[in-house]
């Protein structure tokens, strides 16, 4: 048990840094391209940041455990709203005022309830899959689209722009990009080895592991970067960070597992955990879009976002026993 324990902690550490050393490289890569700041933020450091989750759900997914992959897609969106919006309005108060952002709250709606109806079936199949990735490719689309139209005045574009570095090589940041996509390969197998040896120890499901342990340390980067943003008075990009996140999740994170090993889902995943992703989204949604004004999650607001994914956590083991 010590030994999977350890794995797991060992791989979310090597976790954390492979993906900022590929969001790194990759930002840096599409900034000497002469990529705008705001395309960068929206589609590169999104996709970047959730590398773990797609890495994790692709090995799960090879492997046969799917359970981990579908757990640790909704299980992370949980984690991104109740855990780290709630701790980056703790430590500093946000207040949201990019229009960028206030388009992005309905593309999330939408792609939330994609997933909803491919799923309700209790399948994903390689058809829902395809329908996922290709849901993917047209959300890229949209956020180039939004990132194009966006006024230079946009907070959003000048907190980018202040964030993607300008002064690395182009060589430099392409063997940031290699480095860092192999500590996340490695990184996720030895996390998933850990996660399915650690559920069989304690007789519970891939689902649950893949909710919680898994859920929480692939959010770890979305944690580092917002808090990071928030400290630096960037309050946009640490909500836009969460949002690319989410609908990333919903979107390549589900639809590979289906490709790769298409099935049944565990029904718990519809009648309790997704449901919860959408009250938090809904929750985070009213807080934070600011229909008089700019948005604003104060620090109350974020200790009832905590409240509410501690006490996720504390359904989900009480129903596990």
């Amino acid at each position: 048990m010590f030994v999977w324990t350890a794995s797991i902690v060992a791989g979310l550490a090597l976790l954390v840094w492979g993906s900022d050393r590929f969001v790194l490289g990759a930002s840096a890569t599409a900034r000497n391209l002469g990529v705008s700041p705001l395309v960068i933020g929206l589609t590169v450091v999104g996709v970047g940041t959730s590398m773990p989750e797609i890495l994790i759900a692709t090995v799960a997914a090879f492997d046969g455990n799917t359970g981990i992959a579908m757990g640790n897609a909704v299980g992370s969106n949980i984690a991104n709203i109740g855990l780290v919006m709630a701790l980056c309005a703790l430590v500093v108060p946000i207040t949201v005022h990019s229009q960028t952002l206030r388009r992005e709250f309905p593309l999330m709606f939408v792609v939330t309830a994609l997933a909803w109806l491919l799923l309700r079936d209790r399948s994903l199949g390689r058809t829902d899959g395809f329908i996922l990735l290709g849901g993917f490719v047209v959300l890229l689309g949209a956020m180039v689209f939004t990132a194009l139209r966006a006024k230079r005045s946009d907070p959003l574009s000048g907190e980018f722009a202040q964030e993607i570095p300008t002064t690395i090589s182009m060589r430099t940041a392409l063997v940031w990009v290699v480095v860092g996509l192999a500590v996340l390969l490695v990184s996720s197998r030895v996390i998933v080895w850990g996660a399915v040896n650690v559920a069989r120890a304690l007789e519970v499901s891939d689902l649950v592991i893949g909710l919680t342990v898994v859920a929480v340390g692939t959010s770890l980067p979305e944690l580092a970067a917002s808090l990071a943003s928030v400290l630096k008075r960037e309050p946009d990009l640490a909500v836009g960070n969460v949002l690319g996140s989410n609908m990333f999740n919903l979107l390549p994170v589900l639809g590979l597992p289906g490709i790769i090993a298409p099935g049944a889902l565990d029904p718990v995943l519809l009648e309790r955990d997704f449901p919860v992703m959408v009250a938090l989204s809904v929750v985070l949604f009213l807080m934070a879009f600011g229909f008089k004004g700019p948005g604003r999650i104060k620090r109350w607001q974020g200790a009832v976002l905590l409240f509410g994914f501690v006490a996720y956590q504390a359904l989900i083991y009480a129903s596990s026993k």
